[in-house]
């Protein structure tokens, strides 16, 4: 048995009612002009192939001395080596261009793979949360999408240039609302209202001076000895888990070397487009939006009411 559900978020980024809550580390530059959202998945990987390992790695002891070794031997490299292949080629390729959300102009640059940029009005671009619920034996299944589409405002485009669709695999639809207010909160509100994050602009990941990829692991190990020290025994076996079931260090020192800092817009265009503005020359809602948003609010006004006398 198979459950969907789909909410249509945009257009109009009325407010969704969720906290922002950015689950996926999509946000990797922001101050009071423009946003940088980045869709570069590392964790899932790293996740997958590391688990897979240690579980073959202990098989293989088991039967080290068994006659057909041989046959596991060869599953392995075919089970594993090829994804670590293909996931080191990506790993080293260029790391994607983000997407710049520039709440003074109300625009979105959307960089392109043949080095084109569109600036696309904020207003037009589609978001959808999806989610899946898939029942059997073993529990229910569920896996939720975040779809953010942008149309080229080159009205002579080709057919195969004039969409742009992002997918953020965040578990669920909740999520996905949650990860969809960071940006819609961000343009509306401003800011102030984004969750707290890990600097991927060479802030908290430089730590004292050891560089991206250091640092990230010196962190981890640092947190293992205080929680010992501490006696907080629950907690450095919690960590210990997360280090040899997950590798969760090495997604760490990976998303330290490959975004420390994320890559930006260089473009001169693109940088004079960044620029603040004059307060007096910001662009404003259109009237459709003012009066959606307006009835929105009223309605999480009229629901948190009922919430609270139940």
């Amino acid at each position: 048995m198979v459950c969907s559900r789909q909410d249509y978020l945009a257009p109009l980024p009325i407010p969704t009612g969720k906290k922002p809550v950015d689950v996926v580390n999509m946000v990797w530059r922001n101050n009071d002009v423009f946003l940088d959202i980045g869709n570069f998945n590392l964790g899932g990987g790293v996740m997958v192939i590391w688990f897979m390992s240690l579980m073959f790695l202990v098989m293989g002891y088991y039967s080290w001395n068994d006659s057909l070794f041989y046959m596991f031997g060869i599953m392995v490299i075919v089970v594993i080596g090829i994804p670590v292949v293909v996931f080191i080629s990506n790993l080293l390729r260029p790391t994607p261009l983000p997407i710049r959300f520039n709440r003074q102009r109300r625009e979105v640059c959307v960089p392109r793979e043949n080095g084109e940029y569109w600036i696309v009005p904020w207003e037009t671009v589609t978001a959808a949360a999806t989610q899946h619920t898939s029942l059997s034996q073993a529990g229910p299944n569920t896996m939720g999408l975040l779809f953010i589409g942008f149309e080229n405002p080159d009205v002579k485009a080709s057919k195969k240039n004039k969409h742009f669709m992002w997918g953020f695999n965040c578990g669920g639809n909740e999520s996905a609302k949650s990860l969809w207010e960071c940006i819609r909160s961000y343009m509306e509100v401003g800011p102030h209202v984004l969750p707290q994050v890990n600097s991927f602009d060479g802030g908290q990941n430089n730590l004292q001076g050891r560089g991206p990829v250091w640092g990230a692991f010196y962190e981890h190990a640092t947190r293992l000895f205080k929680h010992v020290r501490k006696g907080e025994l629950g907690q450095a076996l919690l960590l210990v888990l997360g280090i040899f079931l997950f590798g969760t260090p090495l997604i760490a020192m990976l998303y330290s070397w490959k975004l420390s800092p994320p890559p930006d817009l260089d473009d001169p265009e693109i940088i004079e487009w960044s620029k603040s503005l004059p307060p007096d020359q910001w662009a404003k809602r259109s009237p459709e939006l003012e009066l959606a948003i307006a009835q929105r609010e009223a309605e999480l006004g009229i629901n948190t009411a009922c919430e609270v006398s139940e």
